[in-house]
């Protein structure tokens, strides 16, 4: 059974720092380009950053470059997102979501192109 297990979600307060963790089971880790979305309310779910842990291939939005970072862990099959300088608009329901991993990762694949998904984690920024 495939599953990817958010966490790290929580309230902070801007400028402040978070880390998410994306832990997959059930599907061969290397194969696959692990994403992290972002769905404020009322807003369309949003690419954030995504990479392929083969070879460490990472893309980032222009919201978010320069202050996030992805990687991943190939041991425990698990993709982190670093989130520092937080800002209000940030908060939403993170998501990370798996799909067969693309030649390349520019442009990036939107949403339905993805096959499997977390269950989402919260990120609040406070002002």
């Amino acid at each position: 059974e495939v599953q990817l297990v958010e966490s790290g979600g929580g309230l902070v307060q801007a400028g402040g720092s978070l880390r998410l963790s994306c832990a997959a089971s059930g599907f061969t880790f290397d194969d696959y380009a692990i994403g992290w979305f972002r769905q404020a309310p009322g807003k369309e779910r949003e690419g954030v950053s995504s990479i392929r842990p083969s070879d460490g291939s990472t893309y980032y939005s222009d919201s978010v470059k320069g202050r996030f970072t992805i990687s991943s862990d190939n041991t425990k099959n698990t993709v982190y997102l670093q989130m520092n300088s937080l800002k209000p608009e940030d908060t939403a329901v993170y998501y990370c979501a798996a799909v067969i991993a693309p030649a390349d990762l520019w442009p990036p694949l939107p949403a339905p192109e993805y096959d499997y998904w977390g269950q989402g984690t919260q990120v609040t920024v406070s002002s």
